[in-house]
């Protein structure tokens, strides 16, 4: 009878839908690009100002809990294994939907490392700053304890997988849905750090605005795929999708905003260190090269805590 039920999965890969395949392959390929804006400005700008350590870390943990929540899925645990007997092609066309989680994991995870390799954690002496804006300035205590976190977060996931597979197999179910909880919980509050850390700097640093204009539509896209794919048992796992893509827009909003405003030169606030383009935020030519002058000491003295 089991075989027969595995027969019928099985079979069900190998009736490809032609236009549910080309949007997930437009997904997969869609995504790897519109996190490509992120990474290009954080190595372009050399620092990850402006980005909140604690948006990266909830960011990551939530990416590997939805990668693991899917990938223990009975539905996707039943399509890997038919990956035995199908044509390969009927099998990859069947897993995209993993392959979509997967690479956003990828990418976020590759957030996380430039992250912290451009974390700037020795603040030089700098009289015309304002000690507010040096005071908020992350400490390198916290990137350690962001990285430490992540990293202890992805070890448990493995780690109790791993003991439910070997002994209590009837029982990845449940932590399927544990782990979809989580990372629903996680992007529910994900984007809040990095709301509070951009509405307090009044410019988006880092942050790439070019990312949130693609992703934000997308995630919308990728939840209807994934709903598609999962229906309304798959909750747990588009679900995460389309409350992120809510919160990213506010975000987006907030970002758009201070930029437009520091283009038409009406904030007055002294940028930070390492503010790109700093002839928006300078309202006249002495004060943009004192930025510029201050930017270039920084550079000099600054010390990274995965280049040092």
């Amino acid at each position: 009878m089991e075989s027969f039920l595995q027969g019928d999965v099985c079979q069900d890969l190998r009736e490809i839908s032609v236009v549910n395949l080309i949007v997930s392959i437009v997904i997969v390929i869609g995504m790897l690009i519109s996190y490509l804006p992120q990474h290009v400005r954080i190595i372009s700008r050399g620092t990850s100002e402006g980005i909140s350590p604690y948006f990266v870390l909830l960011g990551t943990t939530s990416a590997t809990s939805a990668f693991a929540n899917i990938l223990l899925l009975p539905k996707s645990r039943q399509d890997i294994a038919c990956c035995k007997e199908i044509e390969t092609f009927h099998c990859v066309a069947g897993l995209l939907g993993i392959a979509q989680l997967g690479v956003q994991w990828i990418c976020f995870t590759f957030i996380f490392v430039l992250f912290l390799v451009f974390f700037r954690y020795n603040a030089v002496d700098d009289p015309d700053s304002e000690a507010a804006l040096v005071e908020e300035q992350p400490r390198w205590q916290t990137a350690l304890l962001v990285a430490s976190l992540t990293l202890l977060h992805g070890l448990a996931v493995i780690v109790v997988t791993g003991i439910l597979s070997t002994i209590a197999h009837d029982k990845l179910a449940i932590w399927a849905n544990v782990l979809g909880v989580m990372a629903a919980l996680l992007a529910a509050v994900q984007y809040i750090p990095q709301m509070w850390t951009t509405y307090h700097l009044k410019h988006i640093g880092s942050l790439s605005i070019p990312m949130m204009c693609m992703q934000t539509p997308g995630g919308f896209v990728f939840a209807g795929s994934l709903f598609a794919r999962l229906g309304w048992a798959g909750w747990s796992s588009w679900g995460i999708f389309v409350l992120t893509a809510t919160m990213q827009g506010l975000l987006l909003s907030m970002a758009i905003y201070y930029e437009i405003q520091a283009r038409k030169g009406s904030k007055d606030h002294t940028p930070g260190r390492s503010t790109s383009q700093p002839e928006h935020y300078a309202n006249n030519q002495e004060r943009l090269q004192a930025t510029m002058d201050r930017q270039d000491s920084d550079a000099a003295a600054e010390t990274t805590p995965l280049l040092k």
